[in-house]
């Protein structure tokens, strides 16, 4: 796992992002920093990141989820009990309702 503070220049205090927030988001944003860690009182206490790492974290996270509901699924896979996706057409068409 990679570490939060990589580098001294990614620790950001409170006071730092309250005074200096608009160039935070343009290094952010221009991609001349990948993100900073607030901290407070010497600990870290939040993440800023631009909006396309956000996403990319939150994409990636869904996506490992899908894989691991599909792998428990699989795994409890029942072919006896299953049936073919034209059955399924047929037992749940909504158009003959």
């Amino acid at each position: 796992m990679t570490a939060i503070l990589e580098r001294a220049d990614q620790a950001l205090s409170i006071t730092d992002v309250s005074r200096s927030t608009k160039e935070i988001v343009d290094k952010l944003i221009t991609g001349e920093q990948d993100h900073y860690v607030v901290m407070r009182n010497n600990a870290p206490a939040a993440i800023l990141m631009n909006i396309e790492t956000y996403e990319s974290l939150l994409n990636e996270l869904e996506d490992l989820r899908i894989e691991s509901v599909a792998r428990a699924r699989l795994q409890t896979f029942d072919k006896k009990t299953s049936i073919s996706h034209e059955e399924m057409l047929k037992t749940f068409d909504h158009d003959n309702y």
